[in-house]
């Protein structure tokens, strides 16, 4: 059983503060340590696990007690272990122009099919964060594609993962659609 050095209280927050905190509470650690992030948000899971993995850290694993998830991640080292490279971000409105000009561009949604279905772009694909590393196959590496979720944190993880799987022209969506404004689907 993995016991944690440092307890990081998420309950009650949704994506991408879990993230946002996990990452602040982990440059505080020192090499070796385990973090135990303790969340209420289901998308908490894939979440977390894509940017461990992102980022050189390890997830160990994540325990459930009623509505609580425990995550529990050791912190590898203070820099990443693999060389990473900044993904290129696009502002929201700069976005909504191209997505209402005449040739729609290829939009990559990751947030969890609940959100998704909240309401979402019309003609975007939708492959979920924790599902992206399994079906970017789905993809064309050689075309222009814009990834969003609902405020930039998880479309950067999914751009890093794709990128080592040889995407070369990946495109952030920040804010995501927290903000979006244009049309959408239900």
């Amino acid at each position: 059983m993995v016991k944690a050095d440092v307890m990081l209280d998420a309950k009650g927050l949704a994506c991408p503060m879990p993230i946002v905190r996990t990452k602040k509470k982990m440059d505080e650690l020192k090499s070796g340590q385990v973090l135990e992030v303790q969340a209420t948000d289901k998308g908490s899971t894939a979440d977390l696990q894509a940017w461990a993995k992102n980022t050189g850290h390890k997830y160990l694993e994540t325990r459930i007690e009623g509505n609580i998830l425990h995550h529990f991640l050791r912190k590898d080292g203070d820099y990443l272990l693999e060389e990473r490279f900044a993904i290129p971000t696009i502002p929201l409105e700069a976005f909504r122009k191209k997505v209402e000009s005449n040739k729609q561009p290829c939009i990559l949604d990751v947030r969890e099919i609940g959100e998704y279905k909240q309401a979402h772009i019309p003609g975007v694909i939708h492959i979920p964060l924790g599902e992206v590393e399994k079906r970017s196959n789905e993809l064309n590496k050689e075309e222009e594609i814009y990834v969003i979720c609902h405020s930039g944190k998880r479309s950067e993880i999914a751009a890093q993962t794709m990128r080592k799987q040889g995407f070369k022209k990946l495109i952030n969506v920040v804010p995501g659609m927290r903000d979006w404004r244009g049309e959408i689907e239900q």
